[in-house]
């Protein structure tokens, strides 16, 4: 009815309006519009749990015979809460188990925790010195010393395993929780040192005094994977070393012997470094050989530096006269001598034995010696030597056969073999005095101040410096081919990267990487299984160290500090190991306190995960997933191993994430505040929305995080929830023909092409395919995205618009009714299970709603049945210009209700163009078309809407001119 002309009262309300109401099909569902989320999330996990759905959905998989997609683990540090960093790389993982799982295929996957190493003894012995512990524990010999530090660590890191399960449970991950791996399990320890024998038997593991990186803050050896680069402000000072003998410097110039053609004094020779705490460790000079030289007469002193860099340094110096002598090669200079600036006699090597030489200022140093390593880029072109304290300088001094001298101890301060001065001061202290030493002398030229890019322990966050030390070590360039050219070659053609660039990346690290440096000095770690004979031979063979292995997978390697050398060679028959060094007596052994590289234990997991617990035909595993920095970390680090041991890569391919920044690009972290609490974002939105989040964001470089970007994915998550509520509510009354039951469904093959169910049929077969195939290439973003468009577009938008009035007012079980039902029903399961990889709990509460099975009841899951086929509904080629024609009219309807013609598109009539007939054929309401000169006209809104425009109170049905549509 219509209101009254000229009336200002609303429309009266019809006294039958209740018995109307009763013959419309009106929507009913137990799926609720409100998620409850933070409520509901955890009534899944608990009876996801109680059918233990991991091994259920794994089972059923292998039961089909569908094939395996291995997938492993890398294990986080057991220290401390999840971060945002750690909840997008597990749910990243979960969508892969669990797409993998929908596509049939079992996807065992196995949650690791790294237990070992710095992190968590850094943290213990910090709590300890709080507690007062720290002082009685070290009163105590040196095994039990380590076991009452070892029992700390081990308590803290059992601590945090279990935290972290459950809160990357609560992200409703699903994995198998009931069988983790740490690498504190005895067979996990076993499995680990035998990958060590096999490296040992391959003759790529030694031991020598190099230098290292070195934490003074946790005083030992660290790996280039455990250092991160910040800036620092260092000193930076220009050094005249004096040379010991006039003559042989002009002559390396070629200088006339006449008193007028040489200097009345004694040259000098200008380094530059930036260590000045490294100089009572020098030992050379090095030059290229191929660089020219200049003999320089500056403000008066006659010193010698690269000829390209004489104005540079001039300038920087601040010399106002400034004069080139002559000329030489670097190889002309090769073997003069020097005085060093303030050790007179050369250093107290009595003190360190391992370096002592004969003579207090032995033949070999304070020389010049020739390296290709320096460049003309800074400094001098003369580069100062100290072989303890520098990889290039090290090198320089095996080959010139100068003592690997060290004089820094553990602690970082100077030992009694230094210039007295500095005796236990520490080495960033002495960069000062250091500096006023040579001011005062004469011999420093010039200092500064300056900020550069420096590394630091990235546990303690302290600069580490080089320091020569007994360490462990294997060899990447051992053996024919070696490891780092293995490791090329897989890196270069044979390993799949995800994102691409990130070949390039590993390529370049392993073309620079050293020799990997695997020993440490600290307690809580898995000990290398070396004794040691009073004479310093060492026994370490193929056969001790399996021996030892074997020892550790029955009683764990605390048993190392707890047993004797004969107890923890019981398994071990030295008359028998060839290898084994001649005339040892195994009762006079001690056990080496060095324990592995945490580094080296994870990245061993390969073995004592997937070999060993799923069998050596599932070696190499599928893929490997984590952050970026782990192409210098687990992946490297991993590769390896599994390269030295197996010839093999351990994985075939590798996907790598960016790291979590705040929504201005900056680092997140709990001092900087702008860290986003996992925790409180799961209680705040519930996991499914963070998911979605995670799922719905490019993850191959650094993401952008912010409280507000998980609201705009609530809204999202809810347009979603909302068509699936749409879908379920309209089929209380429907029964869908399955397991040989008859049911209200309709057919596939009797759908009619032209009709709007084989339309929306056929998108969501193409969509399928678009999501599936995104999901295979780890794409989840794209798959995400299609998903959505498909639920906001594809169906509210069009679809069940056009189909909400059949549903409504049709009858009950009429064939176009059920056929749409019959859609509606397949549709909802398809997106179910299109969505139950990235929203978890809402697919498994829609699909069994869709379902109808009772809150005990606990079989039903959509986690156990895999991704529909296509339904091959084949749908008419007239309604890709339907839905042109729909575009276009909405464009029309609009742009006449902007100009004030139209109050309501449902006001309007449509004329449709059909000049070819490619619309006739399809069938919105027949009757109510009229025909005009090849034009059809109707009465009816766009997309089927079925109530008149008279209807509607406006008495008009005035229409858009020219407007066309479809139905």
């Amino acid at each position: 009815m219509s209101q009254p002309t000229g009336s200002s009262e609303s429309p009266a309300k019809p006294k039958d309006a209740k018995r109307y109401k009763s013959t419309l099909n009106l929507p009913k569902t137990s799926f609720p519009m409100k998620a409850n989320l933070v409520q509901n999330e955890p009534s899944s996990l608990k009876r996801w749990d109680g059918i233990d759905l991991y091994a259920r959905a794994q089972r059923v998989r292998e039961e089909a015979g569908g094939g395996a997609f291995v997938f492993h683990d890398g294990p986080p540090y057991a220290n401390g809460s999840i971060h945002l960093g750690h909840m997008l790389n597990t749910c990243l993982k979960d969508f892969v188990v669990r797409t993998r799982l929908m596509e049939g295929l079992a996807c065992p996957f196995v949650p690791g925790w790294d237990c070992h190493g710095l992190p968590i003894e850094h943290k213990v012995m910090q709590e300890l010195k709080a507690s007062g512990k720290l002082e009685k524990i070290a009163a105590l010999d040196d095994d039990a010393r380590r076991m009452a530090i070892r029992r700390e660590c081990l308590k803290d890191a059992e601590k945090y395993v279990k935290l972290q399960t459950g809160q990357m449970k609560r992200l409703l991950t699903l994995a198998d929780y009931e069988h983790p791996y740490l690498t504190v399990h005895p067979s996990y320890e076993g499995a680990t040192i035998e990958v060590f024998a096999a490296l040992v038997e391959k003759g790529l593991v030694y031991r020598q005094l190099k230098a290292v990186h070195w934490s003074i803050a946790n005083e030992t050896a660290l790996a280039d994977a455990e250092l991160e680069y910040m800036d620092r402000e260092d000193i930076s000072v220009y050094v005249d070393f004096e040379a010991a003998e006039v003559d042989a410097v002009y002559d390396a110039f070629g200088l006339g012997k006449d008193e007028d053609d040489r200097p009345g004094q004694r040259a000098c020779f200008m380094i530059w470094t930036t260590t000045p705490w490294t100089l009572p460790a020098n030992l050379a000079i090095a030059v290229h050989p191929e660089f020219e030289y200049a003999l320089v007469k500056m403000d008066g002193n006659y010193t010698v530096l690269a000829k390209e860099m004489v104005e540079g340094v001039a300038k920087r110096v601040g010399a106002k006269d400034v004069e080139i002598v002559a000329t030489a090669t670097g190889r002309a200079l090769v073997g003069l001598r020097y005085r060093h600036p303030f050790v007179e006699d050369g250093p107290d090597f009595s003190v360190q034995p391992e370096v002592a030489l004969r003579g207090s200022v032995p033949e070999s140093i304070y020389r010049v010696v020739e390296a290709d390593y320096v460049t003309l880029e800074d400094g001098t072109g003369l580069v100062h030597t100290a072989p303890g304290h520098g990889a290039e300088d090290y090198m320089t001094g095996l080959r010139e056969k100068l003592p690997i001298y060290c004089p820094v101890r553990e602690d970082g301060t100077y030992d009694d073999s230094a210039p007295e001065r500095y005796r236990g001061l520490d080495v960033w202290s002495a960069n000062e005095l250091i500096t006023e030493d040579l001011r005062a002398s004469g011999h420093l030229v010039y200092d500064h101040t300056f900020s550069h890019s420096y590394p630091h322990d990235w546990r303690s966050k302290t600069p580490v410096i080089f320091r020569a030390t007994e360490q462990w070590f294997v060899g990447v360039d051992e053996g024919s081919p070696s490891l780092r050219e293995m490791a090329l070659a897989e890196a270069s053609s044979k390993i799949r990267f995800i994102p691409e660039w990130g070949r390039n990346r590993m390529r370049g690290m392993l073309e620079s990487r050293p020799d990997w440096c695997i020993s440490r000095q600290r307690s809580w770690g898995l000990p290398i299984p070396a004794f040691y004979a009073a004479d310093g031979t060492v026994l370490l063979t193929p056969a001790s160290v399996r021996a030892v292995a074997k020892g550790f997978r029955e009683k764990g390697s605390d048993s190392w500090f707890a047993l004797p050398p004969a107890d923890l060679l019981r398994h071990y028959d030295m008359a028998s190991d060839p290898d084994a060094p001649k005339g040892l007596d195994p009762s006079a052994l001690k056990k080496g306190h060095d324990i592995f590289d945490v580094w080296f234990e994870s990245g061993s997991s390969w073995n004592a995960v997937i070999r060993e617990r799923f069998g050596a035909e599932t070696y190499p595993t599928d893929l490997y997933l984590e952050g970026s920095d782990q192409h210098r970390g687990w992946f490297q680090l991993s590769l390896l191993p599994g390269l030295g041991v197996t010839g093999q890569s351990p994985f075939r391919s590798v996907l790598t994430h960016g790291f979590m920044v705040d929504k201005d690009g900056k680092k997140m972290s709990k001092s900087g505040g702008n860290a986003l609490n996992v925790d409180e974002l799961v209680k705040d939105f519930g996991a499914d929305v963070c998911r979605w989040w995670i799922a719905s964001t490019p993850f191959e470089n650094d993401i952008k995080a912010d409280m507000d970007f998980f609201k705009t994915a609530g809204e999202s998550y809810r347009k979603i929830r909302n068509t699936l509520r749409f879908l379920l509510s309209n089929l209380d009354d429907f029964a869908c023909s399955a397991d040989g039951e008859a049911g209200d469904c309709v057919a596939l093959k009797d759908y009619p092409p032209t009709s709007i169910d084989a339309w929306v049929l056929a998108r969501f077969d193409a969509m399928s395919a678009e999501v599936r195939r995104a999901y295979e290439s780890y794409a989840f973003p794209r798959a995400a995205h299609a998903l959505y468009n498909f639920c906001n577009d594809t169906l509210s938008s069009v679809y069940l618009a056009a189909v909400k009035d059949r549903l409504y007012c049709d009858k009950a079980d009429s064939a176009r009714r059920r056929r749409t039902q019959t859609t509606l029903w397949d549709l909802a399961d398809g997106l179910c299970r299109l969505l139950a990889p990235i929203m978890p709990h809402t697919a498994d509460e829609a699909f069994r709603a869709l379902r109808r099975v009772d809150a005990k009841e606990t079989d039903t899951s959509v986690h156990l049945v895999t991704f529909l086929e296509p339904f091959g509904v084949v749908a008419d080629e007239g309604w890709a210009p339907v839905m042109r024609a729909r575009e276009e009219a909405l464009r029309a309807l609009e742009t006449t209700r902007a100009a004030g013609d139209l109050d309501n598109p449902l006001d309007a009539g449509v004329v449709l163009p059909d000049p070819d007939g490619a619309l006739a054929r399809f069938d919105p309401a027949p009757a109510a078309w009229s025909w005009t000169g090849g034009r059809r006209t109707c009465a009816f809104s766009i997309c089927g809407r079925s109530r008149a425009a008279s209807d509607r109170g406006s008495g008009t049905g005035r229409s858009a001119s020219g407007a066309t549509a479809g139905c």
